[in-house]
């Protein structure tokens, strides 16, 4: 039973510090790790997250350091943002990335699929998504923990299938 309520406090927390918080509606203000990688080659992403979730800043380093430029906005409601995206409850995660074509990457999406994704946008494809957070995914990194996981392919009609299993934090990169 303690075992029980120290991870429903562990998970709460987490979730917590990622969740919504009140803010302005929206500060659209770039993270000063964008500039590394602001290149004429960069893929603008916007992302929508908290302002204290640090695991999304994790995430958003990761996707810049494979060429991609964040633009990062802290809407006071990230659920709304989210269902105004088309993201079912289900399938949702700490932050939201746009693409400037209008596809979603929810969660923690590696960004070797972000890119293969757009490289090749499956037909009737919203985009992709990494519901809950898994240990070992980008941005979520625990030491040598991993916890095996699926991308999946989100679909306009409000569907999903599996777009790629993760099984080895190698498979990430």
């Amino acid at each position: 039973m303690l075992k029980l309520l120290a991870s429903v406090l562990t998970l709460t927390f987490a979730l917590t510090g990622c969740g919504e918080s009140p803010q302005p509606e929206s500060s659209a203000t770039s993270d000063s790790a964008s500039a590394v990688n602001n290149t004429a080659n960069a893929t603008a992403l916007t992302v929508y997250k908290s302002p204290t979730c640090g695991c999304c800043e994790d995430w958003i380093t990761h996707m810049e350091g494979e060429g991609f430029e964040a633009a990062i906005e802290h809407p006071s409601r990230m659920a709304t943002i989210k269902a105004e995206l088309g993201i079912a409850p289900e399938y949702g995660s700490c932050h939201t990335g746009v693409s400037e074509e209008g596809y979603v990457f929810e969660g923690h999406v590696p960004a070797k699929l972000v890119r293969q994704f757009l490289d090749n946008p499956p037909e009737n494809a919203l985009g992709l998504a990494v519901p809950r957070m898994p240990v070992g995914s980008p941005g979520m990194e625990m030491g040598e923990r991993f916890d095996p996981y699926d991308v999946l392919l989100l679909k306009t009609d409000g569907s999903s299938e599996i777009y790629a299993r993760i099984e080895t934090p190698e498979q990430q990169y």
